[in-house]
């Protein structure tokens, strides 16, 4: 429960906590957003990590100086590609034996199966659609690559995604991060982001849960 709450906390007041870190830790900082932005898109265990509202913070801080807007843009891009492309090699290579088991530690079966299902209607595009979904983003390169998607078709859809991902978030906290009427309400401002994120998933869900009642 304490990391839980922890982690809600992080989420909720990301400028403060991307404050302390650039603060301690300087131009290490865009390798700590990196490690962060690949975790969250390449390894199939970790979808908690925080995606669009860290993108967003960090575009603001870049508006107020403390990090550079292009340094910021080409290495997030860079690690939202990559990222994804490691995760499709490890569903491409571990994922069918994965995916037929019922248990599997640190893997959510119902994340994975609401992707396989999302794959499965929408195709190759899922890739880019779900790179503004939370966790559903962290799951579709899996499934692309359980399903031996073509890896260079899988590649123009990566691509286009993260960066079309990373620059909206970036270059949103950039542009608007800011103003005054979000900088004295950032914790509702990076709520906002997350509910309006995951939404689309929730409507998705629950129009499935009501048609297979």
């Amino acid at each position: 429960m304490q990391f839980i709450h922890d982690l809600i906390q992080i989420f909720l007041h990301l400028d403060r906590h991307l404050d302390l870190i650039i603060r301690d830790y300087g131009q290490w900082t865009y390798a700590i957003l990196f490690l962060i932005i690949f975790c969250e898109t390449g390894l199939v265990v970790t979808p908690i990590l925080p995606g669009d509202s860290l993108l967003f913070a960090a575009g603001a801080f870049a508006a107020g100086g403390s990090l550079e807007i292009g340094w910021l843009f080409c290495l997030l891009s860079i690690a939202a590609v990559s990222g994804n492309t490691v995760n499709y090699w490890i569903g491409y290579t571990v994922g069918p034996k994965i995916f037929h088991k019922e248990n599997v530690r640190f893997l959510n079966r119902g994340y994975l199966d609401r992707t396989h299902r999302f794959y499965e209607e929408h195709g190759g595009i899922t890739i880019v659609v779900a790179r503004f979904l939370p966790i559903i983003r962290t799951f579709a390169p899996f499934v692309a690559g359980i399903g031996s998607m073509n890896h260079w078709r899988f590649s123009i859809y990566n691509i286009t995604a993260g960066v079309a991902w990373v620059g909206t978030f970036v270059l949103g906290g950039y542009y608007f991060g800011n103003l005054p009427i979000v900088k004295q309400n950032f914790t509702f401002v990076i709520l906002a982001i997350i509910i309006i994120s995951i939404l689309p998933a929730l409507i998705g869900f629950l129009r499935h849960k009501f048609q297979s009642a």
